[in-house]
């Protein structure tokens, strides 16, 4: 699918925020996940109800038919005033933000996507509440963790098998332990992976859960999933809003935003992966998509290659003035204490 330019979205968000006067705020909220996905229809839609709740109506959220912005740019389509507010995988803001990528981390993902959301903002408020710098942070949140999947007969299970592989992965942590590992890596945006796996431009995919595997239609493109005992990994997503937006609310209208945003928002929209998942397995296992155990030598090489990449990852955040090991370590026992309280 064609990319708008920013300039071009830009007049079409001048165009679509015409509306007659009247003396509510409107905020243009864009989502860049295809049109028909549950964050764009359902999730997002949920929030704009709860701001136009809680601020009495004083705010209303537009929500654009088609994203305004690439995934890579929604950071800046917020900053440039494109959008009011947008979601930002973190993957591709780490040179602007380091720490809400703890969340990313290999093998410290659970299937409790609300906890891990709620501990990924507590981290937030007590590591790197700073670090958001030109933009407004309304919400972290983080979905259940991703699988590996094969498109060939034969499923990946062990460091041969993977080495022997052309895979595609997320930016960040499943494209570095993929080339630490040393397979050949495509990386880029979830929204554009259809694309690389129906051509056969790899055969073989790394970071996404069964529930994207469905909602992306790879379906007909895999044979197996490959499940670890420990989330290989997870992704994390910013909730971004427009700093110059954010100052022209009242104090009032900016309390009642909080109030529904925050670990509020990232419990709620991350909640929709558990059950998606769920339903996903069920349409996978139908269409002859198997699921492999992960041999533990396999697993254990990729843990260790993952220890590598955490201890790399909390040398940075302390050269960028965070706490690293103990954002960390206290982020893992957060979503640890979440679990058990839900489980």
């Amino acid at each position: 699918m064609r990319q708008l330019t920013l300039v071009t979205a830009a007049a079409m968000a001048l165009a679509y925020a015409a509306t007659p006067a009247h003396a509510a705020t409107t905020l243009i909220s864009n989502c860049f996940w295809p049109p028909q996905h549950a964050v764009c229809t359902k999730l997002l839609p949920t929030w704009a109800k709860w701001v136009e709740q809680a601020t009495h109506g004083d705010v209303k959220i537009s929500i654009p038919p088609k994203s305004l912005a690439p995934p890579p740019q929604q950071w800046d389509s917020v900053a440039k005033g494109i959008a009011d507010t947008a979601f930002q995988f973190n993957g591709f803001i780490a040179n602007r933000v380091w720490g809400p990528t703890v969340a990313m981390q290999p093998f410290i993902a659970t299937h409790d996507s609300p906890a891990m959301s709620q501990a990924l903002w507590e981290t937030y408020e007590k590591y790197f509440a700073k670090e958001y710098k030109g933009v407004h942070l309304l919400s972290l949140w983080v979905i259940t963790p991703a699988e590996l999947w094969s498109q060939t007969d034969k499923p990946v299970n062990s460091m041969e098998d993977l080495k022997s592989r052309k895979i595609w992965a997320l930016p960040g942590t499943n494209a570095n332990i993929m080339k630490a590992v040393g397979a050949g890596v495509v990386s880029g945006p979830a929204v554009q992976m259809n694309e690389i796996i129906s051509r056969g431009v790899v055969d073989a995919y790394v970071g996404v859960s069964p529930a994207s595997v469905r909602d992306f239609r790879l379906i007909p493109y895999t044979k197996s999933m490959t499940q670890f005992h420990r989330g290989i990994y997870s992704t994390s997503f910013s909730f971004l809003m427009s700093q110059k937006k954010w100052d022209s609310l009242s104090k009032k209208d900016q309390d009642a935003i909080t109030s529904v945003s925050g670990a509020k928002f990232g419990r709620m929209i991350s909640a929709y992966w558990i059950e998606a998942d769920k339903e996903a397995a069920v349409e996978l296992k139908k269409a002859g998509i198997k699921t492999v155990e992960a041999d533990p030598q396999f697993e254990a090489a990729l843990v260790k290659i993952g220890d590598n990449l955490t201890k790399k990852w909390i040398e940075t955040a302390n050269k960028r003035g965070i706490d690293g090991q103990a954002a960390y370590d206290f982020y893992v026992k957060r979503v640890q204490e979440l679990s058990q309280k839900t489980n």
